[in-house]
């Protein structure tokens, strides 16, 4: 090999690497500090751009310095030493071998990205964008893990045959006189990295989500430069990034060069301190910023302004030494800045002062939030207060470019998690781009920033007892509690730390996740808890502890949990706990889900120490594989890319799609999460009683209320509702609202929030969520399902015939024919019309969810999805203007004993009614259905759907917050939700009734009870074959199931099990449906409502 093995030495972790600093972009003068804005730095040259690369799949394949090919010569800088003479034929052979520490000053140059230039490069090379990742250049594969390593473990060793590659790239550099020092910044480059600069070794340096910043003053010319960088694969620190994603390698966030002068305020950190008021008002009254910097090359003159938002300057002073004793921490200067009657930063406020620092040649600007962030009372408080976080999981994924993300990306993100009442972000599982938490900062979002420490293969490791207890004991053997990796993990949480140590929407620093705990965590936290004690710390997995010893959680403010039960939570709030309580991860987000989020939100509203949680996870990762043959995109998941190791689509587990499409779940959380809740409603008083949950305003200034009654789907009554006094956060207020409730008819009352005035990225008007509530009245039936209990008998006749296994009923025009041996229609008509393309069947069965992959096996084992009617004994009956035929029944299925038993009534009346009773008795010992209910198959052509139930999205026993009563129309083809791994959808509860249409038939379901329906173009088999949505093939019919029963949808794909009040597991189970059958051309399903 021709370079060292740094990378797989734990004692090099970076090589000539400046010391770690925050986040800025120097100019010389005052500059906007928009993340939008910071090419237009005088100071910054972005190398961003075509760059050329060459992959090889082992680092023993690199047998050539391709590092030391020069670009064109430049002369020689003539000026005071800082330029480099271009070199010669012996420094170029030298500069083959990685050779000698280099110095740790400097500083750099400016001008424009230099794509311009035609460079000559060595065979093999093809021009690649910079930033990306080669496996989405079509180098390499793609690999997607979860949990295990995908290379053998052996840490600090990785595989010999190291995947690599060269990247070289020419630029155009101009010296300036006032800063002529030049910084090499690379914001993020995957695994690890050996950098030179026209031929020469600049050094090395790892961790993938980190900036690495070298000074390369000495070896920057003016003219053409080439600078070559080869990249790895794997590194020591692999095993420290193991986090739950696709694997990925190159340098996937920007380069670019900052020119600095000689003497500089290298580092500085802010810091708010508000008055000493209890409450918020009192908080108020003045704050001081401080500010302490570190200078490299000397110390220099610095002064600091604060400026408001119309630029008036608020606050001034000079940086002055100070005595590093009283908590330095290698700052040797500060100045302190007061502020009167500051504006205070939240995130439901996030209002941001300039800060301006000045030295006599370089100018820094950057912006500061003032609050302040703590607990007290086992409760988390920003500026006073407690709040609520209202988080996700946010991975940098998109299916294009992979880790690659650029502004417009993160916007996008942000504004979608805004119109979704999401208020907080936790950078699972590493810090992000730095102009991310701008963003969060500018459009006001909490942040949980997390260092890119995740070794959570350890805990797989194999082990002679693999129970999970013995996994517990030993996880942290190898790395967590290894003092061998002690340097390492705090390195990783000093370069998350420091780099965004100024941005105010972080209020909470995470150690890494998913490592087990031990010295390493210990020391990472106790470092940052004494370097920054003005925000919160987190480490969830230190609840994973061996027996061996006792452990320190001193420097751990925040109880934390993955997937707990809602028993568990309530079982810490009883226990008079000394930490809040945070759901770090929770309602795992994956397929059809999530299903429990009201429940955990029940309990976080009822209780302060829950301080909120961050829901797994933001979005669904996926490869985009082109489209399908009818246009829809097609994405690939674990398993798709020839790899042997990987998790399947455990990746695809997002509240929106890979293109960042919203699932259904994302629709349930903001309704679960909205800022405001009817809470009562007095309905005999006329009162609404609303309460206000944010944190930091009041609700009159924020929300327009308004409010509709809707009795069987039609609006007959509105309103508005005016906020006129104050209503003050965690408050309430009762409010006059009364409304005109007809006498008959399913009622609703439907209370809207909307938002009042233009908020960061959202616009006024935009709707923050809704309430619905009963109303009662006389007979709060749904009407079609009163005109159909209470018909009178209808005079006529109803012919029955029966022959060999069939009995055949018919009356006004409707045929049906019951076969003796299921006890179900075999065929079904009107007017000579047949409905039915195969026969009906009792339904247990659905295609099993993401959430069902474990309650799955029971029900497999236990054959439900091979269950069948079979009848014992049918009995007919005819009575004057009816038919009756009984059947006793049960499900059963090969190799077990039947699973339901129970009986079949079906009643047709003279009027052409079909009416059907169904009860069933659960076997004692059987596990809980997945559902019961009627399958039927429809011709293909009746496509259209109209009920009266839950919409428009779909709707389940635990997932429906989203939806309210009313009445929609759709085709079925709309109604599928379109799951990247297919599995069961689009059902509707709480539905009175269901009308599907089309080809000149309509067939109407009516329930005496509420019922469940779905309709859809793929059979539930089809639906749990398929691998992939796009490989889905439609059944040729409209398949309609009426359910009397359907499961919960749960989190059980990493969380609890779908909660017992969610189950079908009733002893006994039922429902009363009537089907009607006609055949116009045109029905009209919804009437107007008169009182």
């Amino acid at each position: 090999m021709i370079v060292p093995r740094h990378y797989e030495d734990l004692g090099i972790l970076h090589e000539n690497t400046l010391p770690p600093r925050a986040y800025y972009i120097p100019a010389s003068a005052p500059a906007d500090p928009s993340p939008w804005k910071r090419e237009e730095s005088d100071r910054l040259q972005l190398l961003s751009g075509q760059w050329f690369m060459r992959y090889l799949p082992s680092i023993h394949d690199l047998a050539e310095p391709f590092w030391a090919t020069m670009a064109a010569p430049a002369p020689t800088e003539d000026a005071d030493g800082v330029g480099l003479t271009a070199p010669t034929e012996a420094a170029n052979a030298d500069a083959s071998v990685v050779t000698g520490l280099r110095g740790l000053t400097g500083s750099v140059a400016s001008a424009n990205t230099t794509d311009r230039i035609d460079p000559i490069v060595p065979p093999g090379f093809e021009p690649v964008p910079v930033p990306s990742v080669w496996q989405h250049l079509g180098y390499d594969h793609h690999q997607y893990t979860n949990i295990r390593y995908p290379i053998p473990f052996d840490p600090p060793h990785v595989p010999q045959d190291n995947p690599c590659a060269a990247y070289l790239k020419d630029f155009q550099y101009e010296r300036i006189p006032e800063a002529p020092c030049t910084y090499l910044t690379f914001e993020g480059v995957d695994s690890c990295f050996y950098v030179w600069l026209n031929g020469a070794y600049v050094g090395y340096s790892q961790v993938s989500h980190a900036t690495s910043e070298f000074d390369v003053t000495e070896y920057i010319r003016p003219g053409i430069n080439r600078l070559a960088v080869l990249v790895l694969k794997w590194c020591d620190g692999t095993y420290l990034e193991d986090q739950d994603k696709f694997r990925t390698s190159g340098i996937f966030r920007d380069v670019y060069l900052l020119s600095r002068p000689r003497s500089v305020l290298f580092d500085y950190v802010t810091t708010t301190a508000l008055g000493c008021g209890e409450d918020e008002e009192a908080a108020r009254s003045d704050a001081i910023v401080e500010l302490r910097g570190a200078f490299r090359g000397g110390v220099t003159p610095t002064t600091a302004a604060l400026m408001d938002h119309e630029g008036k300057a608020i606050a001034t002073g000079e940086l002055e030494l100070f005595d590093p004793a009283t908590g330095g921490d290698g700052y040797s200067h500060r100045v302190h800045l007061t502020v009167e009657e500051p504006h205070l930063w939240s995130a439901e406020d996030p209002y941001l002062y300039t800060l301006v620092i000045t030295t006599p040649d370089e100018v820094i600007t950057d912006r500061v939030g003032l609050r302040e962030v703590g607990v007290s009372g086992v409760v988390v408080r920003v500026n006073g207060s407690p709040v609520t976080l209202r988080g996700v999981n946010r991975h940098d994924s998109d299916p294009f470019t992979g880790p690659v993300v650029d502004l417009a990306h993160m916007q996008r993100d942000l504004r979608l998690m805004k119109e979704h009442n999401i208020n907080a972000v936790r950078s699972s599982h590493y810090p992000n781009d730095p102009r991310f938490y701008q963003l969060c900062d500018e459009y006001g979002f909490y942040v949980m920033s997390e260092a890119d420490n995740e070794s959570h293969g350890t805990q797989t490791r194999f082990l002679a007892d693999p129970s999970w207890e013995n996994q517990v004991e030993h996880w942290n053997e190898p790395i967590a509690d290894n003092p061998a990796w002690t340097e390492a993990t705090v390195d990783r949480m000093k370069l998350c730390v420091h780099r965004e140590k100024n941005r105010p929407s972080i209020i909470s620093w995470s150690a890494g996740n998913e490592c087990s705990y031990g010295c390493t965590l210990e020391a990472a936290l106790m470092w940052v808890k004494g370097f920054d004690p003005t925000r919160l710390t987190h480490y969830e997995s230190s609840y994973y502890r061996d027996s061996k010893r006792r452990y320190d959680y001193s420097c751990i403010d925040l109880y934390s949990r993955m997937y707990p039960g809602i028993e568990e939570i309530r079982d810490y709030l009883d226990s008079d706990p000394d930490k809040p309580f945070i759901l770090v991860e929770y309602c795992h987000a994956m397929g059809n889900g999530p299903g429990d989020l009201e429940d955990y939100w029940e309990i976080i509203r009822d209780d302060d120490r829950m301080c909120g949680g961050f829901v797994w996870e933001w979005c669904d990762h996926a490869v985009a594989a082109g489209t399908s043959d009818d246009g829809r995109p097609v994405f690939r998941y674990g398993g798709d890319h020839g790899e042997d190791i990987h998790d399947g689509n455990f990746c695809v587990d997002g509240l929106v799609s890979p293109d960042r499409v919203p699932h259904p779940g994302l629709a349930e959380l903001k309704n679960v999460q909205r800022p405001a809740r009817v809470v009562e409603y007095d309905q005999d008083e006329g009162l609404l009683t609303i309460h206000n949950d944010l944190d930091h305003t009041d609700l009159s200034q924020y929300a327009r209320v308004s409010w509709e009654v809707r009795c069987d789907g039609v609006v007959v009554d509105r309103g508005d509702i005016d906020l006129t006094d104050p209503v003050p956060p965690h408050t309430s207020v009762m409010l006059r609202c009364e409304p005109r409730i007809p006498h008959a008819g399913k009622c609703h009352l439907l209370v809207t929030h909307r938002l009042a005035r233009p908020e960061p990225l959202l616009p006024a008007g935009h709707v923050l969520g809704f309430d619905e509530v009963p109303l009662r009245n006389a007979d709060g039936r749904h009407r079609r399902v009163a005109e159909l209990a209470h018909r009178p008998t209808t005079r006529g006749s109803v012919q029955v015939a029966q022959e060999g296994t069939r009995i055949d009923v018919a009356a006004a025009g409707l045929c049906c024919t019951i076969d003796t041996r299921t006890g179900l229609p075999t065929a079904l008509s009107v007017n000579g019309r047949e409905v039915l393309e195969r026969p009906a069947e009792l339904n247990i069965w659905r295609a099993p969810t993401d959430n069902d992959r474990h309650v799955r096996l029971e029900w497999e084992r236990a054959h439900y999805h091979r269950a069948t009617a079979r009848a014992y004994a049918v009995d007919v009956a005819e009575e004057a203007g009816r038919a009756t035929i009984s059947a006793d029944v049960a499900l059963v299925a090969p190799t077990v004993q039947p699973a339901l038993r129970g009986r079949l009534i079906w009643t047709l009346t003279a009027d052409g009614v079909l009416g059907l009773i169904l009860r069933m008795r659960r076997t004692l010992g059987f596990p809980s259905l997945p559902r019961l209910g009627l399958r039927l198959f429809l011709p293909e052509s009746m496509n259209r759907v109209d009920y009266h139930g839950l919409g428009p999205f779909e709707s389940y026993a635990d997932k429906h917050r989203a939806s309210h009563h009313g009445a929609f129309s759709a085709d079925v083809a709309d109604l599928h939700e379109d799951y990247i791994r297919p599995q069961e959808n689009g059902s509707h509860a709480d539905c009175d009734e269901v009308t599907v249409s089309g080809g000149g038939l309509v067939l109407t379901a009516v329930g005496q009870t509420p019922f469940s329906f779905n309709a859809s173009r793929y059979t539930q088999e089809e639906l749990a074959a398929r691998h992939r949505n796009t490989d889905l093939r439609p059944s040729g019919s409209t398949v309609l199931c009426l359910d009397a029963a359907m499961a919960g949808i749960g989190s059980n794909s990493c969380g609890p099990a779908l909660r017992s009040r969610y189950r079908v597991d009733g002893h006994e189970l039922g429902m009363e449906l009537h089907l009607l059958l006609t055949t116009p051309d045109h029905i009209e399903t919804h009437d107007e409502v008169t009182s």
